[in-house]
Protein backbone atom coordinates (compact mmCIF):
# COMPACT_ATOMS: atom_id res chain seq x y z
CA UNK A 1 0.00 0.00 0.00
CA UNK A 2 1.49 3.40 -0.92
CA UNK A 3 0.60 6.95 0.12
CA UNK A 4 1.47 10.51 -0.70
CA UNK A 5 3.18 12.05 2.69
CA UNK A 6 2.99 15.87 2.70
CA UNK A 7 6.87 17.12 4.36
CA UNK A 8 6.48 20.62 4.91
CA UNK A 9 9.28 23.35 5.77
CA UNK A 10 9.55 24.56 9.39
CA UNK A 11 9.66 28.34 9.01
CA UNK A 12 12.74 29.75 10.61
CA UNK A 13 13.61 31.86 13.03
CA UNK A 14 15.12 34.70 10.93
CA UNK A 15 12.04 34.52 9.01
CA UNK A 16 11.31 38.38 7.18
CA UNK A 17 10.31 40.58 4.13
CA UNK A 18 12.83 42.02 2.39
CA UNK A 19 11.27 41.79 -1.19
CA UNK A 20 13.95 39.74 -3.08
CA UNK A 21 11.91 37.49 -5.29
CA UNK A 22 11.40 39.23 -8.97
CA UNK A 23 8.35 37.92 -10.58
CA UNK A 24 6.85 37.01 -6.69
CA UNK A 25 4.19 40.00 -6.30
CA UNK A 26 2.91 38.88 -3.01
CA UNK A 27 7.41 39.09 -2.11
CA UNK A 28 7.88 42.44 -3.60
CA UNK A 29 4.22 44.45 -2.58
CA UNK A 30 5.67 43.64 1.15
CA UNK A 31 9.32 44.18 1.30
CA UNK A 32 10.31 45.70 4.35
CA UNK A 33 7.50 45.01 6.43
CA UNK A 34 7.95 43.91 9.80
CA UNK A 35 7.22 40.52 10.22
CA UNK A 36 6.61 37.81 12.99
CA UNK A 37 8.32 34.50 12.93
CA UNK A 38 6.67 32.93 16.03
CA UNK A 39 3.49 32.96 14.68
CA UNK A 40 4.87 32.42 11.16
CA UNK A 41 6.40 29.20 12.61
CA UNK A 42 2.78 28.43 14.87
CA UNK A 43 0.49 28.67 11.56
CA UNK A 44 2.73 26.40 9.85
CA UNK A 45 2.71 24.08 12.51
CA UNK A 46 -0.86 24.42 12.94
CA UNK A 47 -1.56 23.18 9.42
CA UNK A 48 0.48 20.16 9.92
CA UNK A 49 -1.04 18.71 12.53
CA UNK A 50 -4.61 19.81 11.19
CA UNK A 51 -3.57 17.58 8.17
CA UNK A 52 -2.49 14.47 10.26
CA UNK A 53 -5.68 14.81 12.07
CA UNK A 54 -7.45 14.42 8.48
CA UNK A 55 -5.77 11.29 8.31
CA UNK A 56 -2.89 12.32 6.34
CA UNK A 57 1.10 11.23 6.90
CA UNK A 58 2.45 14.47 7.53
CA UNK A 59 6.58 15.25 8.08
CA UNK A 60 8.10 18.71 8.85
CA UNK A 61 11.83 19.82 6.75
CA UNK A 62 14.00 21.52 9.15
CA UNK A 63 14.99 25.12 8.11
CA UNK A 64 18.40 26.57 7.05
CA UNK A 65 20.76 28.25 9.22
CA UNK A 66 20.80 31.76 8.79
CA UNK A 67 22.09 34.17 8.71
CA UNK A 68 24.72 31.89 5.81
CA UNK A 69 27.73 33.44 7.17
CA UNK A 70 29.95 31.37 4.81
CA UNK A 71 28.64 33.52 1.56
CA UNK A 72 28.88 36.29 3.41
CA UNK A 73 32.82 35.92 4.06
CA UNK A 74 32.85 34.39 0.37
CA UNK A 75 31.60 37.80 -0.55
CA UNK A 76 34.59 39.70 1.14
CA UNK A 77 33.10 40.70 4.76
CA UNK A 78 35.84 40.07 7.58
CA UNK A 79 36.12 40.17 11.10
CA UNK A 80 34.13 38.74 13.87
CA UNK A 81 30.24 37.46 13.13
CA UNK A 82 29.31 40.93 14.95
CA UNK A 83 31.68 42.41 12.91
CA UNK A 84 30.44 40.64 9.08
CA UNK A 85 26.92 41.42 9.85
CA UNK A 86 27.94 44.86 10.94
CA UNK A 87 29.70 45.94 7.78
CA UNK A 88 26.88 44.09 5.15
CA UNK A 89 23.95 45.64 6.67
CA UNK A 90 25.70 48.85 6.12
CA UNK A 91 27.82 48.49 2.76
CA UNK A 92 25.31 46.02 1.41
CA UNK A 93 21.91 45.39 2.39
CA UNK A 94 20.84 43.13 -0.48
CA UNK A 95 23.28 40.98 0.03
CA UNK A 96 22.73 40.47 3.84
CA UNK A 97 18.60 40.45 2.99
CA UNK A 98 19.59 37.31 0.89
CA UNK A 99 21.94 35.79 3.71
CA UNK A 100 19.58 35.76 6.49
CA UNK A 101 16.22 35.14 3.62
CA UNK A 102 14.29 32.01 5.33
CA UNK A 103 12.57 30.95 1.59
CA UNK A 104 13.65 27.29 2.57
CA UNK A 105 10.45 27.26 4.30
CA UNK A 106 8.94 26.87 1.00
CA UNK A 107 10.22 23.18 0.63
CA UNK A 108 8.07 22.45 -2.93
CA UNK A 109 11.12 24.26 -4.08
CA UNK A 110 13.30 22.00 -1.91
CA UNK A 111 13.88 19.17 -4.61
CA UNK A 112 11.51 17.08 -7.22
CA UNK A 113 11.05 13.95 -5.86
CA UNK A 114 10.38 10.35 -7.99
CA UNK A 115 8.53 7.80 -6.22
CA UNK A 116 9.61 3.89 -6.53
CA UNK A 117 6.66 2.76 -8.52
CA UNK A 118 8.29 5.18 -11.12
CA UNK A 119 11.49 4.36 -11.12
CA UNK A 120 13.53 1.67 -12.75
CA UNK A 121 15.72 0.81 -9.88
CA UNK A 122 12.66 0.70 -7.73
CA UNK A 123 13.50 3.12 -5.07
CA UNK A 124 12.99 6.73 -4.60
CA UNK A 125 14.71 9.64 -6.08
CA UNK A 126 15.55 12.96 -4.33
CA UNK A 127 17.50 15.98 -6.49
CA UNK A 128 17.46 19.29 -4.65
CA UNK A 129 16.94 22.24 -6.86
CA UNK A 130 19.90 24.70 -8.15
CA UNK A 131 17.14 27.90 -7.75
CA UNK A 132 19.95 29.49 -9.37
CA UNK A 133 17.57 32.26 -10.53
CA UNK A 134 17.63 33.73 -7.29
CA UNK A 135 20.49 34.61 -4.91
CA UNK A 136 18.98 34.20 -1.58
CA UNK A 137 17.94 30.68 -3.28
CA UNK A 138 20.85 29.24 -4.84
CA UNK A 139 22.59 29.23 -1.39
CA UNK A 140 20.43 26.72 -0.31
CA UNK A 141 21.01 23.26 -1.42
CA UNK A 142 23.75 22.46 0.15
CA UNK A 143 22.20 22.15 3.25
CA UNK A 144 18.87 20.87 1.27
CA UNK A 145 20.74 17.52 0.84
CA UNK A 146 22.29 17.52 4.04
CA UNK A 147 18.51 17.98 5.68
CA UNK A 148 16.83 15.36 3.08
CA UNK A 149 19.54 12.62 3.89
CA UNK A 150 18.82 13.18 7.23
CA UNK A 151 14.93 12.36 6.93
CA UNK A 152 15.48 9.39 4.48
CA UNK A 153 18.04 8.15 5.49
CA UNK A 154 18.49 4.56 4.09
CA UNK A 155 20.00 3.90 1.03
CA UNK A 156 18.12 0.75 0.29
CA UNK A 157 15.10 2.81 0.10
CA UNK A 158 16.25 6.33 -1.13
CA UNK A 159 18.41 7.93 -3.61
CA UNK A 160 19.81 11.12 -3.45
CA UNK A 161 21.61 13.04 -6.25
CA UNK A 162 23.61 16.30 -6.25
CA UNK A 163 21.84 19.28 -7.23
CA UNK A 164 22.04 20.07 -10.52
CA UNK A 165 25.14 22.52 -12.50
CA UNK A 166 24.57 26.20 -10.77
CA UNK A 167 23.85 28.17 -14.32
CA UNK A 168 20.68 29.48 -15.93
CA UNK A 169 20.47 26.92 -18.88
CA UNK A 170 19.72 24.17 -16.14
CA UNK A 171 17.73 26.50 -13.75
CA UNK A 172 15.15 24.07 -11.59
CA UNK A 173 13.14 25.54 -9.01
CA UNK A 174 12.14 21.86 -8.06
CA UNK A 175 8.87 20.55 -7.14
CA UNK A 176 6.90 23.75 -8.05
CA UNK A 177 7.11 22.88 -11.46
CA UNK A 178 6.73 19.41 -11.30
CA UNK A 179 3.62 17.25 -10.39
CA UNK A 180 2.54 13.16 -10.98
CA UNK A 181 -1.27 12.28 -11.90
CA UNK A 182 -1.53 8.93 -11.27
CA UNK A 183 -4.49 5.80 -10.81
CA UNK A 184 -3.23 4.56 -7.69
CA UNK A 185 0.25 6.05 -5.83
CA UNK A 186 1.77 2.40 -6.21
CA UNK A 187 1.00 2.20 -9.51
CA UNK A 188 3.54 4.08 -12.64
CA UNK A 189 2.16 7.60 -12.93
CA UNK A 190 2.91 10.20 -15.47
CA UNK A 191 5.43 12.40 -14.74
CA UNK A 192 4.40 15.88 -15.40
CA UNK A 193 7.31 18.83 -15.62
CA UNK A 194 6.36 22.21 -16.45
CA UNK A 195 8.83 24.25 -17.48
CA UNK A 196 9.50 27.98 -18.65
CA UNK A 197 11.61 28.56 -21.33
CA UNK A 198 14.10 26.29 -23.22
CA UNK A 199 17.72 27.48 -23.10
CA UNK A 200 18.90 26.11 -25.79
CA UNK A 201 15.76 26.80 -28.61
CA UNK A 202 16.14 30.48 -28.55
CA UNK A 203 13.13 30.77 -31.05
CA UNK A 204 11.12 29.56 -28.36
CA UNK A 205 8.51 32.07 -27.10
CA UNK A 206 9.81 33.36 -23.54
CA UNK A 207 8.34 35.68 -20.84
CA UNK A 208 9.41 39.21 -21.61
CA UNK A 209 8.46 41.09 -18.29
CA UNK A 210 9.99 38.82 -15.42
CA UNK A 211 11.95 35.60 -15.65
CA UNK A 212 11.67 31.94 -16.99
CA UNK A 213 12.47 30.21 -13.41
CA UNK A 214 12.61 26.44 -14.70
CA UNK A 215 14.38 25.61 -18.38
CA UNK A 216 13.52 22.35 -19.99
CA UNK A 217 16.48 21.21 -19.91
CA UNK A 218 16.64 20.90 -15.67
CA UNK A 219 13.36 19.08 -16.16
CA UNK A 220 14.78 16.83 -19.00
CA UNK A 221 18.33 16.05 -16.51
CA UNK A 222 16.54 15.38 -13.22
CA UNK A 223 13.99 12.66 -15.42
CA UNK A 224 16.99 11.07 -16.62
CA UNK A 225 18.73 11.29 -12.67
CA UNK A 226 15.56 9.38 -11.26
CA UNK A 227 15.57 7.08 -14.35
CA UNK A 228 12.02 7.65 -15.55
CA UNK A 229 10.27 6.00 -18.26
CA UNK A 230 10.30 8.45 -21.32
CA UNK A 231 6.66 6.71 -21.95
CA UNK A 232 5.24 8.20 -18.39
CA UNK A 233 6.90 11.22 -18.66
CA UNK A 234 6.08 14.70 -20.27
CA UNK A 235 7.04 18.41 -20.75
CA UNK A 236 4.89 21.35 -21.31
CA UNK A 237 5.77 24.69 -21.42
CA UNK A 238 3.81 27.08 -19.04
CA UNK A 239 2.28 30.13 -20.48
CA UNK A 240 4.55 32.69 -20.50
CA UNK A 241 2.02 35.72 -20.56
CA UNK A 242 1.20 34.38 -16.77
CA UNK A 243 4.57 34.16 -15.97
CA UNK A 244 4.66 37.97 -16.63
CA UNK A 245 1.62 38.38 -14.73
CA UNK A 246 3.63 37.43 -11.51
CA UNK A 247 2.76 33.32 -12.04
CA UNK A 248 6.29 33.14 -10.99
CA UNK A 249 5.87 28.86 -10.64
CA UNK A 250 3.63 26.46 -12.05
CA UNK A 251 1.91 25.51 -8.90
CA UNK A 252 0.52 29.20 -8.92
CA UNK A 253 -1.98 27.78 -11.55
CA UNK A 254 -2.02 24.45 -11.36
CA UNK A 255 -1.62 21.62 -8.93
CA UNK A 256 -2.40 18.15 -9.74
CA UNK A 257 -3.09 14.69 -7.19
CA UNK A 258 -4.10 11.43 -8.21
CA UNK A 259 -6.07 11.36 -10.87
CA UNK A 260 -7.21 15.40 -10.90
CA UNK A 261 -5.46 18.12 -12.41
CA UNK A 262 -7.12 21.88 -11.86
CA UNK A 263 -5.59 24.28 -13.53
CA UNK A 264 -6.72 27.39 -15.17
CA UNK A 265 -7.65 28.33 -18.59
CA UNK A 266 -3.82 30.02 -19.13
CA UNK A 267 -1.74 28.01 -17.22
CA UNK A 268 -0.09 26.24 -20.31
CA UNK A 269 1.19 27.20 -23.53
CA UNK A 270 -1.00 26.30 -26.40
CA UNK A 271 -3.12 24.91 -23.61
CA UNK A 272 -5.84 22.79 -25.63
CA UNK A 273 -3.33 20.69 -27.31
CA UNK A 274 -0.97 20.75 -23.83
CA UNK A 275 -4.27 18.89 -22.02
CA UNK A 276 -4.42 16.98 -24.58
CA UNK A 277 -1.11 15.40 -24.61
CA UNK A 278 -1.49 15.29 -20.75
CA UNK A 279 -4.54 12.78 -21.63
CA UNK A 280 -3.09 10.84 -24.44
CA UNK A 281 -0.25 10.44 -21.93
CA UNK A 282 -1.84 9.26 -18.71
CA UNK A 283 -3.43 6.51 -20.66
CA UNK A 284 -7.03 4.73 -20.52
CA UNK A 285 -7.49 5.35 -16.94
CA UNK A 286 -10.34 8.17 -15.75
CA UNK A 287 -8.08 11.44 -15.30
CA UNK A 288 -10.10 14.57 -13.90
CA UNK A 289 -8.87 17.72 -14.91
CA UNK A 290 -10.82 20.81 -13.32
CA UNK A 291 -10.19 24.11 -15.87
CA UNK A 292 -11.04 27.82 -14.38
CA UNK A 293 -11.56 29.85 -17.27
CA UNK A 294 -10.83 33.12 -17.47
CA UNK A 295 -14.25 34.53 -16.98
CA UNK A 296 -14.79 32.70 -13.82
CA UNK A 297 -11.13 33.57 -11.45
CA UNK A 298 -8.91 36.01 -14.04
CA UNK A 299 -5.09 35.50 -13.47
CA UNK A 300 -4.78 38.61 -11.32
CA UNK A 301 -7.24 37.21 -8.89
CA UNK A 302 -5.74 33.80 -9.18
CA UNK A 303 -2.46 35.03 -7.78
CA UNK A 304 -3.60 37.78 -5.11
CA UNK A 305 -5.84 34.32 -3.30
CA UNK A 306 -3.51 31.14 -4.55
CA UNK A 307 -6.01 29.35 -5.48
CA UNK A 308 -4.08 27.14 -7.50
CA UNK A 309 -1.28 27.40 -4.75
CA UNK A 310 -3.39 25.10 -2.72
CA UNK A 311 -3.08 21.44 -1.93
CA UNK A 312 -5.18 18.67 -2.88
CA UNK A 313 -5.14 15.86 -1.09
CA UNK A 314 -6.90 11.82 -1.12
CA UNK A 315 -7.96 11.49 2.02
CA UNK A 316 -8.32 8.32 3.87
CA UNK A 317 -12.15 7.88 2.77
CA UNK A 318 -11.29 8.65 -0.94
CA UNK A 319 -12.65 11.52 -1.03
CA UNK A 320 -10.58 14.47 -2.30
CA UNK A 321 -9.80 17.70 -0.20
CA UNK A 322 -8.64 21.59 -0.87
CA UNK A 323 -6.71 22.76 1.49
CA UNK A 324 -6.87 26.35 0.69
CA UNK A 325 -5.39 29.37 1.92
CA UNK A 326 -8.05 31.84 4.08
CA UNK A 327 -7.19 34.67 1.05
CA UNK A 328 -9.50 32.40 -1.31
CA UNK A 329 -11.98 33.78 1.02
CA UNK A 330 -10.61 37.38 0.32
CA UNK A 331 -11.03 37.54 -3.34
CA UNK A 332 -14.44 37.78 -4.44
CA UNK A 333 -14.12 35.51 -8.18
CA UNK A 334 -12.33 33.16 -6.02
CA UNK A 335 -15.03 33.07 -2.83
CA UNK A 336 -17.74 32.40 -5.43
CA UNK A 337 -15.68 29.93 -7.28
CA UNK A 338 -14.86 27.75 -4.10
CA UNK A 339 -18.62 27.76 -3.11
CA UNK A 340 -19.58 25.90 -5.82
CA UNK A 341 -16.45 23.78 -6.07
CA UNK A 342 -17.83 20.63 -4.43
CA UNK A 343 -21.49 21.20 -6.39
CA UNK A 344 -19.77 20.53 -9.74
CA UNK A 345 -18.81 17.28 -11.21
CA UNK A 346 -15.12 16.61 -9.81
CA UNK A 347 -13.67 14.73 -6.77
CA UNK A 348 -12.68 17.58 -4.38
CA UNK A 349 -15.67 16.94 -1.90
CA UNK A 350 -14.09 19.14 0.85
CA UNK A 351 -12.37 22.60 0.81
CA UNK A 352 -10.55 23.48 4.11
CA UNK A 353 -9.13 27.19 5.19
CA UNK A 354 -5.93 27.71 7.00
CA UNK A 355 -4.56 30.53 7.76
CA UNK A 356 -0.87 30.85 6.68
CA UNK A 357 -0.88 34.82 6.15
CA UNK A 358 3.26 35.09 7.16
CA UNK A 359 4.03 32.96 4.41
CA UNK A 360 1.31 34.78 1.97
CA UNK A 361 2.86 37.99 2.59
CA UNK A 362 6.58 36.20 1.39
CA UNK A 363 4.86 34.57 -1.60
CA UNK A 364 4.31 31.09 -0.59
CA UNK A 365 0.59 29.34 -0.13
CA UNK A 366 0.12 26.08 1.55
CA UNK A 367 0.62 24.13 -1.92
CA UNK A 368 4.41 26.34 -1.47
CA UNK A 369 4.97 24.84 1.98
CA UNK A 370 5.23 21.25 0.92
CA UNK A 371 7.40 18.67 -0.29
CA UNK A 372 5.41 16.00 -1.62
CA UNK A 373 6.64 12.00 -1.12
CA UNK A 374 5.30 9.04 -2.56
CA UNK A 375 5.93 6.35 -0.11
CA UNK A 376 5.48 2.33 0.49
CA UNK A 377 4.88 1.39 3.61
CA UNK A 378 8.28 -0.19 4.19
CA UNK A 379 9.49 2.89 2.48
CA UNK A 380 7.60 4.81 5.51
CA UNK A 381 9.39 3.20 7.98
CA UNK A 382 12.42 3.95 6.77
CA UNK A 383 11.93 7.41 7.00
CA UNK A 384 13.32 9.11 10.34
CA UNK A 385 10.69 8.42 12.45
CA UNK A 386 11.20 12.00 14.92
CA UNK A 387 10.30 13.99 11.36
CA UNK A 388 7.20 12.72 11.22
CA UNK A 389 3.87 14.68 13.10
CA UNK A 390 1.46 13.64 15.70
CA UNK A 391 0.00 15.40 18.58
CA UNK A 392 3.03 15.11 20.56
CA UNK A 393 5.88 16.51 18.22
CA UNK A 394 3.51 19.73 17.33
CA UNK A 395 3.28 20.22 21.24
CA UNK A 396 7.34 20.02 21.40
CA UNK A 397 8.04 21.96 18.42
CA UNK A 398 5.43 24.57 19.45
CA UNK A 399 6.97 25.11 22.60
CA UNK A 400 10.10 25.25 20.85
CA UNK A 401 8.83 28.06 18.79
CA UNK A 402 7.35 30.11 21.69
CA UNK A 403 11.10 29.22 23.51
CA UNK A 404 13.21 30.48 20.49
CA UNK A 405 11.50 32.77 17.95
CA UNK A 406 10.87 36.52 18.35
CA UNK A 407 7.61 38.16 17.53
CA UNK A 408 8.77 40.98 15.20
CA UNK A 409 12.14 41.16 13.19
CA UNK A 410 12.63 44.51 10.47
CA UNK A 411 15.36 45.01 8.62
CA UNK A 412 17.84 46.79 11.51
CA UNK A 413 17.24 43.61 13.27
CA UNK A 414 19.69 41.59 11.07
CA UNK A 415 22.68 43.62 11.99
CA UNK A 416 22.16 42.24 15.53
CA UNK A 417 24.68 39.45 16.22
CA UNK A 418 22.27 38.51 19.15
CA UNK A 419 19.83 37.28 16.48
CA UNK A 420 22.37 34.74 14.71
CA UNK A 421 22.97 33.75 18.32
CA UNK A 422 19.49 32.66 19.02
CA UNK A 423 18.84 30.87 15.26
CA UNK A 424 22.11 28.85 15.79
CA UNK A 425 20.76 27.71 19.54
CA UNK A 426 17.65 27.22 18.59
CA UNK A 427 18.32 25.05 15.05
CA UNK A 428 21.29 22.85 17.38
CA UNK A 429 18.41 22.27 19.71
CA UNK A 430 16.23 21.45 17.09
CA UNK A 431 18.66 18.48 15.49
CA UNK A 432 18.48 16.56 18.80
CA UNK A 433 14.45 17.12 18.68
CA UNK A 434 13.96 15.70 15.33
CA UNK A 435 17.46 13.55 15.69
CA UNK A 436 18.99 14.73 12.60
CA UNK A 437 23.19 14.81 14.28
CA UNK A 438 25.10 17.56 13.41
CA UNK A 439 23.70 18.69 9.77
CA UNK A 440 24.47 22.22 9.83
CA UNK A 441 28.15 23.87 9.67
CA UNK A 442 27.63 26.03 13.13
CA UNK A 443 27.87 22.47 14.30
CA UNK A 444 30.97 20.92 12.91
Amino acid sequence: MHLEANFDGLVGPSHNYAGLSLGNLASQHNASVASNPKAAAKQGLDKMLALTELGMVQGVLAPQSRPDLTTLRQLGFTGSDAKVLEQAHRQAPQLLSACYSASSMWSANAATVSPSADSLDNKVHFTPANLVNKLHRAIEHPQTSRTLAAVFNDPHYFVHHDALPSHDSLGDEGAANHTRLCSSYGEQGLQLFVYGKSAINNGQVAPQRYPARQTLEASQAVARLHQLNPRHTLFIQQNPEVIDQGVFHNDVIAVGNHNMLFCHQQAFLNQPQALNDIRRAFGDAELHILEVATAEVSIEQAVKSYLFNTQILTLPSGEMALIAPTECLEQPQVAAYLATLTDRQQPIKQVHYFDVKQSMQNGGGPACLRLRVTLSAAELAAVNPHCLIDRAQHQRLSAWVDKHYRDRISFDDLRDVALLNESQQALDELTQLLHLGSIYPFQR
